[in-house]
């Protein structure tokens, strides 16, 4: 197998790393660069928990070959960090019980910020939309809808 050197943009700070040419972003974003907020969980991009922020949009980094993000910017939730605290849609999803276990949590906040970004005051259908490609287990997507709801209305 052959390998290649990727440059990247990762949260705003540029690496370079060796990956098989058939690498999934997934597992070069959690074992190459340690950066585990990102899930793996369905492995065929149906669930969303692996969801980050490419070039500003929302992708699932499960069914990316790392090979086609050369020179990309990309966020992970780790991204949403400020300070060693939380931002202000991971403490909206605390806060409005938008997270359950947890598991899905990284890709529903990556999905929403996305959004956010794109669409500042979002309907409730809009985040309904954005947000269908994130499945999660333990809530019924109501406390979700909320907590994004929540940024979106302290948005200037």
């Amino acid at each position: 197998m052959t390998e290649r050197l990727l440059r990247l943009k990762v949260n705003g700070r540029r690496r370079t790393v060796a990956v098989p040419d058939n690498a999934l972003l997934v597992d070069v974003l959690r074992d190459s660069l340690a950066l585990t907020g990102t899930k793996q969980g369905c492995d065929g991009g149906e669930c969303g928990a692996c969801t980050v922020i490419i070039d500003g949009k929302p992708r699932l980094a499960c069914i990316t070959l790392a090979a086609t993000v050369d020179g990309a910017a990309i966020e992970t939730i780790e991204s949403q960090s400020q300070a060693g605290g939380m931002s202000a849609l991971q403490k909206s999803f605390h806060e409005h019980l938008g997270t359950q276990c947890g598991f899905c949590t990284p890709g529903m906040v990556m999905a929403a910020e996305a959004l956010l970004r794109r669409v500042p005051h979002p309907s409730d259908e809009q985040i309904r939309e954005a947000m269908a490609g994130n499945l999660c287990r333990c809530t019924g997507y109501v406390k979700v809808v909320e907590s994004v709801r929540a940024v979106a209305e302290k948005a200037p």
